[in-house]
């Protein structure tokens, strides 16, 4: 062996940037992580393979479509590759398959260059990464959930929220007012699954589809002195049991007009709230307005909202305290960033929706590191013994997060070796009629892209 060779023996070649090229995409949808999650592998013509993920709740198809653009690019351009997609995603989960995808490029690129995804995106602010926890609690009893906080802060968060809303004022007689019937039609589509089987649409499922979709203001549904007697003293009772000294957000207040949203807000404001989380539906900044200038409550939004622009409004409206952009609806790492950007010239906060598995939580958490207005990442699989086991970290570590931070963000790309089939077909969809199957069928679809004429 001559000196040329032996120094060959000792470079990582296997990427070579500049040859890289796409060549496959793949996928495996799982159910009960705790939500339905779509795990999807980017294959390239060297050994490198890029992790991402379509959003929670949302379908591959989104993903599965932008293959035929995808294949035979370099996956290291990944800007490029995004101003390719990026018109065939959409708001909430519309958005999942262009934000799973580019997550997929910046976990190859950092592989094929050696470095993590963080420092690519200008490098650290932190060196851990607060986690918040979301925490469910069954039973309508403060008390209840009180204690099941007192858990998470014991086990190291720093940062918490809970749920609290008319869902559950739906079997208390006179909590609610509303149309006769529609409270009945509410508990109904609760009940019923989210996804039909076999993705057949049965004539529940749609029915179901109509209430669920119905925004605030058209619900002609009021929480009454009795409903917010009820849920005050759950959410007195909870920050008993926890303390106030911990930042506690409240989530799923539920499909209630502003008038309402403000008094529901007004009546929280005592009990040291962090954020009001998607009160309304986005869309509607003037409501956002009215509602910031009617209580002293931070307001947050920003999870269903689809790329930089479409959070302009919001934050140049002056309503928001927090911003709370999903990395899977927005458009993935770069855009999240800029995103994060943007609302610190506005002096906003920024959290980091997140609900996902193990790919989409390490993506966040190289987002947070490098955005320095970065408030707190969500976690909402603490309950879930086998989430940290879907895939394998580079760096040997068993748990992404230990006592409510995530650090040491060291390793190429996102941090995650490999994905661990095993535990993917443990808790594999039932639909799915396996992991990681053929997509030949998308490898070539045409249409004129072009968007001007």
């Amino acid at each position: 062996m001559n000196k040329n060779e032996m120094l060959q023996d000792n470079i990582n070649t296997c990427s070579s940037p500049k040859d890289l090229k796409i060549t496959d995409v793949r996928f495996a949808k799982i159910t009960g992580a705790p939500m339905d999650c779509i795990m999807v592998k980017v294959f390239t013509n060297s050994s490198l393979v890029g992790f991402g993920e379509v959003r929670d709740w949302s379908s591959a198809t989104y993903a599965k479509m932008l293959k035929s653009r995808i294949i035979g690019e370099n996956p290291c351009n990944i800007d490029k590759i995004f101003r390719l997609i990026k018109p065939f995603g959409g708001h909430s989960r519309m958005g999942g398959g262009v934000s799973g995808i580019e997550l997929a490029l910046w976990d190859l690129a950092g592989k094929a260059y050696g470095v993590p995804v963080y420092q690519m995106l200008g490098g650290s602010f932190r060196d851990k990464i607060r986690v918040y926890s979301d925490t469910d609690c069954e039973g309508k009893d403060g008390m209840m959930m009180g204690k099941a906080l007192k858990k998470r802060k014991e086990m190291g968060f720093t940062f918490l929220k809970m749920d609290l809303g008319i869902d559950q004022l739906l079997d208390e007689p006179g909590a609610l007012s509303s149309p006769i019937g529609f409270v009945d039609e509410l508990i109904k589509a609760n009940n019923s699954p989210m996804y039909p089987n076999k993705g057949i649409r049965t004539k529940s499922y749609n029915e179901s589809l109509e209430v669920i979709n119905i925004a605030h203001p058209f619900t002609a549904t009021h929480i009454t002195e009795k409903g917010f007697d009820i849920l005050e003293n759950y959410l007195r009772e909870a920050r008993s049991q926890v303390g106030y000294e911990i930042p506690l957000a409240i989530d799923h207040i539920g499909h209630i007009d502003v008038t309402d949203c403000i008094k529901f807000a007004n009546m929280i404001e005592k009990y040291n709230i962090a954020w009001l989380e998607d009160a309304l539906p986005w869309q509607y900044t003037d409501q956002y307005v009215r509602l910031a200038n009617s209580t002293r409550v931070p307001l947050a939004t920003g999870e269903d909202i689809y790329l930089k622009e479409n959070f302009e409004p919001l934050l140049n409206s002056g309503s928001l305290s927090v911003i709370h952009p999903d990395i899977l609806t927005t458009g993935g790492i770069l855009e999240t960033k800029k995103i994060g950007d943007m609302a610190q010239d506005k002096g906003v906060a920024m959290a980091i929706h997140m609900a996902e598995t193990p790919i989409a939580c390490m993506a966040a958490a190289h987002i947070a590191k490098a955005t320095e207005n970065f408030l707190a990442l969500e976690f909402h699989s603490v309950d879930i013994p086998w989430w940290d086991s879907l895939v394998n970290y580079s760096d040997g570590r068993k748990h992404a997060i230990e006592n409510g931070f995530i650090s040491n963000l060291e390793s190429p790309g996102l941090g995650i070796d490999s994905l661990n089939d095993e535990v993917i077909k443990e808790h594999m969809h039932p639909d799915e009629k396996g992991i990681w199957q053929p997509t030949d069928k998308w490898d070539v679809e045409w249409s004129h892209d072009r968007l001007w004429s």
